[in-house]
Formats: structure tokens, C-alpha cells, sequence
């Protein structure tokens, strides 16, 4: 005869039931405080589920978030099977919300022309002695979500997976990327190479609605775009 579980696991409940694949399949507004709090402890104990503990410790907060973060370890681990490690995960969860919350949000730099392009990624390629190829994606004010390292090579080329430089696209929602490499040589003219790779990532952009605005040539002290020269 075997014994009963001491607890409810998540990965024992019924699916509908289970907030990590609730918030993968709905994302995470589509779950309660206590879904929440329920990832957070990962199990209840005998009696209940972790959903129903957590939702008895949010209704122990009057369900008010700011109430719940002034709890201590030891008021959560009157509950049973809250023990210390799971207080700890909760307390320190609605921390880094507080601290969110006072966070003020990074400010976007804004691609506003090739020579904007120029000063944020000059002191990144300037003076490399290889050549690198990076992507920098913008939102439709062209600020910068996030720039990206493509590809590292030799002295005269790189190889760039293009597949890769949408699949970052579309995860962070970029809505026109830029491209940008170095030419350690101090050439700004570009290749036959920079031409077709051009060609090929502006092509791959069309289908998924991501438009290529420039790709930029840094040496240490100048550049070349393709935009400018109305090469795009």
C-alpha cells in the first residue's frame, strides 16, 4: 500500500488547473494573485493545493499585493506548508516588484540618422581587429530595443545567419532593424559581399514585416551607408 503524498504537486494537479502552463498557453496577465503565488511555492500540502494556499494567504492580505509584501518569514510559515525556503521565495518576489515599480524606465536611445548609428556602435567596433556583424532592433519611433552580435570573424569577413536576426525580431517585437559591421581593413567601400548579404536580410525582412532601414560600414574614425547612398 503506498503512502499518501505529503503535498499537492503542480505537475499532479489536472491541466486547467496548472498556473506555469496556464501562464504559457495565456500569458501572465491571465493569471490571479494566487496563481502567481502558487509558481512561486510550487506545492500546498496535504489538505489543499498550492492555488487554495495561496489563495487563503492573499484573502489572510485582504488580496492586496502591498499587504502581502509586509508579511515576515514568520507570519508566512503559520501557514501550513509554507516553511521558511518558500517565505523567503515570496518575500523576495513582491521585493523585486516594490523595486520595479520604483525603477524608472531605461531611456530608449533614438536612431535618428546613419551618423546616430555611427556614435552608438563606433566604441563597440571601432577598433576591433576582426570584423563582427550586428543587428540593432528598433520600435516603429526607431529607440533601440536591443543591439545584437550577429556573427564574429576574421580580419576581411563574417559569417551571419540571417535566420537568427528575425527570430530576435520577432521575439522582442522589432518592427525595422538596422544592420551594421566593421571593416578592420579602414575601407569604407562595401564588398560584392556586404552588397548580396544586404539583398538576402532586406528580402527575408519583406515576409515577415520587419523592414531593413541601413546597414552601416564603422572603421575607427568614419563610416558608410547604405541608406545614405541610396544603395537600400
Amino acid at each position: 500500500m503506498k503512502e499518501p503524498k505529503s503535498s499537492f504537486s503542480i505537475k499532479d494537479w489536472n491541466e486547467d488547473d496548472r498556473p506555469r502552463e496556464k501562464l504559457l498557453t495565456q500569458g501572465k496577465a491571465g493569471l490571479t494573485d494566487a496563481e502567481l503565488v502558487a509558481i512561486l511555492i510550487g506545492s500546498g500540502n496535504r489538505e489543499e493545493s498550492a492555488v487554495a494556499l495561496s489563495q487563503r494567504i492573499m484573502a489572510s492580505a485582504n488580496n492586496n499585493l502591498d499587504t502581502l509584501g509586509k508579511f515576515s518569514v514568520k507570519e508566512l510559515m503559520q501557514f501550513k506548508g509554507i516553511g521558511e525556503a518558500k517565505a523567503i521565495s515570496i518575500i523576495a518576489a513582491l521585493e523585486l516588484g516594490r523595486r520595479r515599480k520604483e525603477s524608472r524606465p531605461a531611456q530608449l536611445k533614438k536612431i535618428t540618422s546613419s551618423q546616430s548609428v555611427f556614435h552608438i556602435m563606433q566604441p563597440i567596433l571601432g577598433d576591433l581587429p576582426h570584423e563582427e556583424f550586428w543587428v540593432i532592433y528598433v520600435n516603429n519611433s526607431n529607440k533601440v530595443l536591443r543591439k545584437l552580435q550577429l556573427s564574429k570573424g576574421g580580419i576581411t569577413g563574417t559569417l551571419v545567419d540571417v535566420r537568427l536576426a528575425f527570430k530576435s525580431a520577432l521575439e522582442i517585437g522589432a518592427v525595422a532593424i538596422l544592420l551594421v559591421h566593421n571593416h578592420p581593413s579602414g575601407t569604407l567601400r562595401p564588398s560584392a559581399a556586404d552588397k548580396n548579404l544586404t539583398d538576402k536580410i532586406k528580402t527575408a525582412g519583406l515576409s515577415l514585416d520587419v523592414k531593413v532601414l541601413d546597414h552601416i560600414i564603422i572603421t575607427e574614425d568614419a563610416y558608410f551607408s547604405f541608406a545614405d547612398e541610396g544603395l537600400m
